[in-house]
């Protein structure tokens, strides 16, 4: 690394974060800063330890985790540079709360307790700014903060037939639209620093690897993307890639067999002195494939982070893994709500004609049904003509005479869902197949807790997700027991936001925010209802739910309850105003569309195209 690289770094985040500070007090600052280098898969702190100094992040990447009670590690959020790491055990006094490691080889400053403390002391203009940034910290939404997107990443073909160069210039032209782009391959660093063959040192050679990466770190301060192109085998050049990377991009010809390559064995596998960025498997399809299969079985064999479906002659699929890449995915979100759920398809037909875009879906009940729909990027005609045909047969009309678990036996539903799903996916699908990355949640009534399902059967956790309480009978899943999501969560936004690229979150919600009073003293006998039930509807004296209704509506109560949380976690909000339907109005398919499709047009045609334009494909 050149002398000069690292100093321009460091002024360029200092006067980003300190713009108010004085040449004086920012002198006084850096003569207390110490250079620090941190090689991959080496810890920066750890959690439990005291704090004795925080750290602001130059170049590379870093993870932070949370050991919990039960020794579980869970993922935080990952680091970039330009970050302050470990300030808050300064101020507070208290042990680490986390756990930090290099991702890849990273370089960053330190300030030590006893320097801050007399940085303190030293300048007031100082303390004032650096106390902001801590109350900035504590008063952020961990949802709502923005995680910094990967500046370089490998991008590795692990399959024959993959023309990486010719990939990484498709998404180097959709990157291109959020910021500058540089693709880095071996010729060009050789050309660079003019001495062929010099990426092909072997990885013992110190004077060699300080220049490649002097080079590499200059080159990601200049952009902010850098696509490091490797060999088709696991070359020199390759391995350095993939140390050098803040993510890996596994390419993939999804046509071939799903066995590892040399490349994933030399390169990835052993942890030891090789990159720990997340691995991200792109499997490449043709154009005229309908839909993808077989994805659990790449998947079984190789440790990655996440998955994508790319076909990489599609602008569309290009730009939604730009979009992925950057940070800057739309993420869409269904709510459960029974036969009011219908109205999602008609969100979809206002998102479409308006030319927004839907990156990764998710939903709950009727909404995970809707949003597996969405997920298999199928012409919206012949979506809304399958929805149509498997709703028309009442799924919850097969009532049980001995209702010893369910009042509905659910065979109905499951032939339903079977039929529906495999005319949209055209084969029995795993969830892991959708071409957009796709989630539902279920409650598991065998561990109490909610159950985010990203893998697996699609029919049977579609199942799961929309399995009542007492209407359908639970669905045994990996020896748990599984039923309807809204119980735990209804509108699972805040699932979405944790998943990795969604920088933007839309959804529609079915929960009514009018309550109706009642006007009763006390809940009439059986026969006294019936009789009541049997006037005109105006003419009914007692305004009672029907006990499906009760059923739906009690088992969503709690996530009911969060409705303000999760309108906060979104960045569109739509809740059409649907109290007149029914909960088990199927029949109602076309109705309760089109009143979906007319409020989300009216939502949307009052904004502005400033505000649509994160949810728009860039231009």
């Amino acid at each position: 690394m050149t002398p000069d690289y690292p100093e321009q770094v460091l002024n360029q985040h200092l006067l980003r974060m300190l713009s108010d500070v004085d040449a004086e007090a920012l002198a006084l600052l850096r003569r207390h800063l110490q250079w620090v280098e941190v090689a991959a898969g080496d810890t920066l702190m750890r959690q439990g330890e005291p704090g004795d100094a925080m750290y602001l992040s130059i170049s590379g990447r870093l993870r932070a985790s949370v050991r919990d009670e039960d020794g579980v590690e869970h993922m935080v959020r990952e680091m970039g540079r330009g970050e302050i790491i470990g300030e808050m055990s300064l101020y507070t006094d208290e042990p680490r709360t986390a756990t930090v490691v290099a991702i890849r080889d990273s370089v960053l400053v330190r300030l030590a307790k006893s320097e801050f403390t007399h940085l303190l002391a030293s300048s007031a203009q100082m303390s004032i700014l650096l106390t902001r940034q801590m109350i900035k910290r504590l008063t952020s939404n961990s949802l709502l903060t923005a995680v910094p997107p990967p500046v370089v990443m490998a991008l590795l073909p692990v399959t024959s037939g993959v023309d990486a160069a010719d990939f990484a210039r498709r998404l180097a032209a959709q990157l291109g639209r959020m910021g500058r782009v540089c693709l880095v391959d071996a010729a060009s660093v050789d050309a660079a620093l003019q001495q062929p063959g010099l990426t092909r040192s072997a990885a013992t050679d110190t004077a060699a690897n300080r220049r490649i990466a002097s080079h590499l770190d200059q080159l990601e301060l200049a952009h902010e993307f850098v696509l490091l192109v490797g060999d088709a085998d696991a070359s020199a050049w390759t391995q350095r890639c993939s140390r050098h990377s803040d993510e890996i991009l596994l390419l993939a010809n999804a046509s071939q067999a799903p066995v590892v390559h040399e490349t994933e064995t030399a390169c990835l596998m052993q942890r030891d002195g090789h990159s720990h960025a997340a691995q991200i498997l792109v499997l490449m399809h043709d154009a005229a494939v309908r839909c993808p299969s077989g994805t659990r079985q790449w998947l079984a064999r190789r440790p990655v982070t996440d998955h994508v479906h790319i076909r990489p002659t599609l602008d569309s699929d290009m730009a939604r893994l730009a979009r992925i890449q950057s940070r800057t995915a739309v993420g869409l979100v269904l709510a459960g709500g029974g036969a009011k759920g219908l109205a999602h398809l008609g969100l979809y037909q206002a998102l479409q004609e308006r030319g927004l875009v839907v990156d990764f879906v998710g939903g709950t009940s009727i909404g995970s049904i809707m949003a597996a729909m969405v997920a298999s990027d199928q012409p919206l005609d012949n979506l809304m003509s399958i929805a149509r045909a498997a709703f028309a047969d009442k799924p919850t009309g097969d009532f049980n005479l001995l209702p010893l678990i369910s009042l509905i036996r659910g065979r109905r539903m499951r032939r339903i869902l079977q039929v529906a799903l495999e005319q949209v996916f055209g084969h029995p699908a795993d969830i892991e197949d959708a071409w957009k990355n796709y989630f539902c949640v279920a409650s598991n009534y065998t561990r109490a807790c909610e159950q985010v399902i990203s893998h697996g059967p699609m029919t049977q956790s579609i199942l799961a997700s929309t399995a009542i309480p007492g209407a359908f009978p639970p669905v045994p899943v990996a020896g748990d027991l599984l039923f309807d999501g809204g119980t735990f969560n209804n509108f699972p936004v805040s699932i979405m936001r944790k998943r990795r690229g969604v920088g933007k979150v839309l959804g529609m919600d079915l929960g009514s925010r009018k309550p109706k009073p009642v006007t009763f003293e006390e809940v009439p006998g059986t026969w006294a209802l019936l009789r009541d039930r049997l006037r005109a509807r105006q003419q009914r004296r007692y305004k009672l739910p029907s006990f499906m209704a009760y059923l739906l509506n009690v088992n969503i109560m709690y996530s009911s309850s969060r409705q303000d949380e999760s309108r906060r976690l979104t960045d569109l909000y739509f809740n059409p105003p649907l109290e007149r339907v029914g909960m088990l109005q199927w029949q109602r398919f076309d109705s309760i569309a089109k009143q979906g499709y007319v409020y989300a047009c009216e939502v949307l045609d009052a904004m502005s195209e400033e505000q649509l334009k994160p949810f728009r494909s860039r231009p």
